[in-house]
């Protein structure tokens, strides 16, 4: 047997015995009272539906209970945006920081040269003003890492400074500068373009044109803002686009990257010409009421050392976080460490800079997958699994500068639009900051593309499953709102095909002449891209998006120059001359179906409406919905068409037929008549009673 010393420790000792049973008595009493507070009885309940929740002898005035905590990432994002409007003063003050830091020009013609470098030993600009000299111009060094450089003006008040002067700080290039030469300096910027046109209104329906300004052209060549503004606006307003996206904007020393390896991200990319020129590319597609988007790179900054960020002030974590942290394992680039007070100055001055200074109407975050997660969603399989979306693999940081950048984006601009490339599926991402959400207006539907590619390498045209395509299309969460798109530059990037090459291939070269009838190749292609693309402009989201050239079937696929194809433009450019009437090309009928595919969206505005049912027949490839009041209907069948076919309708009525794939200005057939009036007949269809129901004399395959 043990000894009582072995057995005591099971035991409470007496003193603590007695406190541990007056703290239950006075628990027990707590308990009473509070239930007696809230109307609940005491004794067993043996009837719980006449439970009453008030007692009677209280007054009803009682004051409601204390709300629940706030959500931890809307606490968060409170905290943290108290902090800086405290410090600060104002958001909007702190988001206009490209005013005090880069070079300032003073009153006076002085010059005041500011950057934050807090590892740096010693700072010193040079340039051609100062015949280069390496250490003549030192900076001062400031608290909190800041560095100063005051030029006070020449003799006869000039600035000590010309205009568009080359300069560069020792080794580097400045971190807020505006513009950078090929050369690697950059130049001392006064900008002087004046914006004439207003913003035009958000748009209800979204339908955006995704553009590279550099490959806008059909020579083997980097085209020009010029020309962008001159010969492609014109198409994307022709088109029935309200909305163009611009890639590559923010400068970046490596053409091939696509503009996603930035170095410097106050700088529009001088390849391309000036920031004036830039600048009358937004004002003229303002004047022709087209939205502008940037495609904004936060998630990640290239590697360089000489021209980027990286390594400013001789440390790893001047911008970024140090060690594996910080660096990209699949991108080899840098990751900004959004907890740094002085990253989000730069990174929210920077939104705030292209929207003054270039007049964007909102952005395209690119890389939200990769902010969100600690892995960045490498060899991630999302299931749509809660687990998948809150945890410690979560990054807090990413989601709380993205809740900052989100919430001071609308704040100061309430039309602006914001959207979020994010293939995990983030619950949230689209709900309001004040709900408890990221804050975006869209993210991008990324699994549609990725699905159609997936049929077109896999499956026979018989076996494409219509249920299976549906869902895919329509798989989102209600209330927050999706961009869909059937490919982007993503899909027609080397080694890969766009739609058109999947389904056309190499008879795209030889087979396209209008003059000659379609190969069987050609044919089917043609009315499967153009059924690809209106159905997932209708079902697949409350947005769509369109990569430049794709509208028209663009063959081939895009590399940039590179060392692996001799430095070829070749494949580098669209070819816009391919629309041209006198090559009598196909490329032009489907240019057609694209336009009046937007324009017929523009008048009934389905985008912006929601999809009333949906229903597949797999034996038939027959699908069907309704939305805006408006009956879609695709036959996907390679070999049957189908007369008499009875579908489920909307609105009782009288139905005609507004855009049809099969018209012969679209390269189809002709095979239905468009003069045709359906009119609905109240009867059971399909086992479903009192419904209205449309006969359709023929649907064409």
């Amino acid at each position: 047997m043990h000894s009582n010393s072995q057995w005591r420790p099971l035991f409470f000792p007496p003193v603590r015995f007695v406190i541990y049973l007056f703290l239950c008595y006075l628990g027990f009493i707590a308990t009473v009272l509070w239930r007696r507070l809230r109307g609940v009885s005491t004794h067993t309940l043996t009837n719980p539906v006449s439970l009453s929740l008030v007692s009677p002898s209280l007054p009803l005035s009682l004051p409601s209970p204390p709300p629940p905590p706030p959500p931890r990432r809307y606490q968060l994002f409170t905290e943290r945006l108290s902090k800086l409007e405290e410090a600060e003063g104002s958001f909007d003050d702190f988001t206009r920081s490209y005013m005090f830091y880069g070079v300032q020009r003073q009153a006076n013609n002085s010059l005041m040269f500011r950057e934050w470098a807090p590892g740096a030993q010693a700072l010193f600009l040079t340039g051609d003003f100062n015949d280069w000299n390496s250490t003549s111009h030192p900076y001062t060094k400031k608290e909190y890492g800041k560095w100063e450089l005051y030029l006070p003006p020449k003799s006869n008040k000039s600035p000590a400074i010309e205009h568009e002067t080359k300069l560069k700080q020792v080794t580097r290039l400045e971190v807020w500068v505006l513009l950078v030469t090929r050369q690697k300096v950059w130049v001392l910027l006064v900008t002087r373009q004046e914006h004439q046109h207003t913003r035009p209104k958000r748009p209800r329906s979204l339908r955006i044109y995704e553009a590279h300004v550099g490959i806008a052209s059909p020579a083997e060549e980097i085209a020009t803002y010029t020309n962008f503004t001159l010969n492609v606006l014109p198409k994307i307003k022709d088109l029935g686009y309200n909305c163009v996206q611009l890639m590559a904007i923010m400068e970046h020393a490596y053409y091939g990257s696509f503009g996603y390896q930035v170095t410097n991200f106050f700088a529009a990319s001088s390849r391309f010409g000036t920031p004036e020129d830039l600048k009358r590319l937004v004002d003229t597609a303002h004047s022709l009421g087209i939205t502008v988007l940037l495609d904004v790179v936060h998630s990640h900054a290239s590697s360089n050392t000489a021209d980027g960020l990286n390594k400013f002030d001789g440390t790893e974590s001047c911008f970024f976080h140090s060690g594996a942290r910080g660096q990209h394992p699949q991108w080899g680039s840098r990751l900004f460490n959004y907890q740094s007070w002085e990253v989000l100055r730069f990174l929210l001055s920077n939104l705030r800079w292209w929207m003054e200074e270039y007049r964007f109407d909102g952005f395209r975050f690119d890389g939200v997958s990769s902010m969100l997660y600690h892995h960045h969603g490498i060899a991630m399989s999302f299931s749509g699994g809660y687990s998948e979306y809150f945890g410690m693999q979560v990054d807090e940081d990413s989601i709380i500068h993205l809740m900052l950048s989100n919430h001071i984006l609308h704040a100061l601009y309430p039309d602006c639009i914001t959207i979020a490339e994010d293939v995990s599926g983030m619950p949230g991402l689209c709900k309001s900051v004040k709900n408890g959400g990221l804050g975006f207006d869209y993210r991008l539907n990324m699994a549609v593309p990725d699905k159609w590619i997936q049929i077109l390498k896999e499956l026979k045209d018989e076996e494409w499953d219509m249920g299976n395509i549906v869902y895919t299309l329509t798989n989102r969460r209600k209330g927050e709102a999706c961009i869909c798109y059937a490919e982007s530059h993503d899909q027609a990037l080397v080694g890969d095909k766009s739609l058109a090459f999947w389904l056309m291939d190499k008879e795209m070269y030889t087979n396209m002449s209008s003059l000659i009838p379609m190969t069987p190749v050609i044919d089917r292609g043609i009315q499967l891209h153009k059924m690809i693309r209106l159905l997932t402009h209708a079902l697949g989201g409350e947005g769509y998006l369109n990569f430049m050239g794709n509208e028209f079937g663009h063959p081939e696929w895009l590399d940039f120059p590179r060392k692996g194809n001799g430095e070829s433009y070749k494949y580098a450019r669209r070819q816009y001359n391919l629309l041209d009437p006198d090559n009598n090309l196909r490329y032009t009928q489907l240019y057609a179906f694209d336009r009046d595919m937007n324009l017929t969206e523009d008048k009934y505005g389905w985008l912006a409406s929601q999809k009333v049912g949906d229903k597949t027949n797999e034996k038939d490839k027959v699908i069907v919905f309704e939305r805006a009041n408006v009956m879609f209907v695709f036959n996907f069948h390679p070999s049957n068409s189908y007369s008499d076919y009875r579908i489920a309708a909307g609105p009782s009525g009288k139905y005609r037929i507004k855009l049809d794939s099969d018209a012969e200005q679209y390269g189809g057939h002709g095979r239905l008549d468009t003069d045709t009036e359906f009119f609905t007949e109240q009867e059971p269809f399909k086992g479903v009673n009192d419904q209205c129901f449309s006969t359709t004399p023929q649907i064409s395959c």
